[in-house]
């Protein structure tokens, strides 16, 4: 598969850092002691902003309050953080101006996770702080390609998960996806699927990004999956 497209959008958690011990652990002490299941609260946290997983399952609470507590427990939390493979050589092949990052993350979260994990981070990158309303609402993908000067038409998300894969569909981008954290099936929204960053090559032709890729076969990868 050659694809060419003029901006990059990239989730962070999953496509750009593994963070997911960190996550979990949070959310698994947030779950404990707020009374709600910790594999619920992981379920429903993945590829969505904290205050909103906050606001789904304890309503009750003062969101503000437990966003500051969720994010200052995951800034802290570095343990096992690493840059995923693949996407060292994909970023030393972009111009800045090429790519940002839209995150379910806050800004400072965010930011620590990619410095932490050896990421160049971007001046301007889309955060949970920044939107009214997060994935998989197509507002963050919308912003992100605003950010480059791009119609979303022009633009590829990368993401890992379904919320993510949905909210780049929606704002009318492109959307390549990662096998990292949820199953084929549930990445319907994309356009794509790769198993990592790995088997993505990237190059800029005549001002263009090309993307050089072998999709994943749904119908094989479903057949083996049903198979075991």
């Amino acid at each position: 598969m050659i694809l060419r497209v003029r901006g990059i959008l990239f989730d962070m958690d999953g496509v750009l850092v593994s963070s997911l011990g960190s996550v979990e652990r949070t959310w698994t002490t947030w779950a404990e002691a707020r009374g709600v299941d910790p594999a619920l609260a992981i379920r429903t946290a993945h590829g969505r902003r904290a205050i909103e997983t906050v606001r789904l399952l304890r309503p009750d609470l003062n969101d503000v309050q437990e966003l500051k507590w969720l994010e200052d427990m995951e800034v802290e939390d570095n343990e096992g953080l690493e840059i995923l493979h693949g996407v060292k050589p994909i970023l030393e092949s972009l111009p800045e101006n090429y790519w940002t990052v839209v995150t379910s993350a806050t800004d400072r979260l965010a930011r620590a996770r990619m410095a932490y994990g050896g990421i160049p981070v971007p001046d301007r990158i889309i955060t949970a702080d920044m939107v009214s309303k997060g994935k998989p609402d197509p507002e963050p993908y919308r912003r992100g390609a605003e950010l480059l000067g791009l119609a979303p038409q022009e633009c590829l998300v990368i993401e890992d998960s379904a919320s993510g894969a949905k909210a780049g569909h929606a704002a009318g981008c492109k959307v390549l996806a990662t096998l990292f954290s949820h199953s084929l099936e549930s990445l319907a929204a994309a356009d794509w699927i790769v198993r990592s960053l790995e088997d993505v090559q990237v190059r800029i032709v005549d001002h263009l990004i090309e993307l050089d890729f072998e999709p994943v076969a749904r119908e094989a990868a479903a057949a083996s999956a049903s198979a075991h």
